[in-house]
């Protein structure tokens, strides 16, 4: 049998894409399984307007990335300007009075309100109560998200 140039072609493509999709798979965050999030062990970063702790972002088995964090504002403080993006949101108020813009109105909530920001509708949050005010978010992205 007789090795052809057409052989040798095929053979190193192959070769290449194989270590293509090896180093693709390398450099890809792991999918995010069971997990749990102890409030007591969260690593707490201290920022400009009050703390915030990171939980999670990567992708799961049915989203492309999912983000998760608490953020604790100080007393007359904002997380942000209003802005959008693309992505979805939820926000869960632990604690605290806050301002949301949303629908382009801004509403007064606390303890346990829940916000959905929608996908490039301006949003925002301020602190306007007399204590910290701490709410958790969740925000994912899928093959359906826009990209801008």
């Amino acid at each position: 049998m007789r090795i052809t140039r057409r052989d040798v072609a095929v053979a190193s493509g192959a070769a290449l894409a194989t270590c293509a999709m090896a180093a693709v798979a390398q450099t890809a965050p792991a999918r995010l399984g069971p997990a749990v999030f102890d409030w007591r062990t969260m690593a707490v970063q201290t920022t400009d307007v009050g703390a915030v702790r990171n939980l999670v972002r990567q992708p799961t088995a049915t989203l492309d990335e999912l983000e998760m964090h608490v953020t604790t504002l100080n007393p007359g403080r904002a997380s942000h300007p209003p802005h959008t993006h693309p992505n979805e949101e939820l926000v869960i108020v632990r604690e605290g009075t806050v301002e949301v813009l949303s629908g382009g109105a801004w509403k007064r909530i606390g303890p346990g309100s829940v916000i959905f920001n929608a996908s490039n509708s301006p949003h925002a949050l301020r602190n306007v109560g007399g204590t910290p005010a701490t709410y958790h978010v969740i925000n994912w992205k899928t093959s359906a998200t826009p990209a801008r």
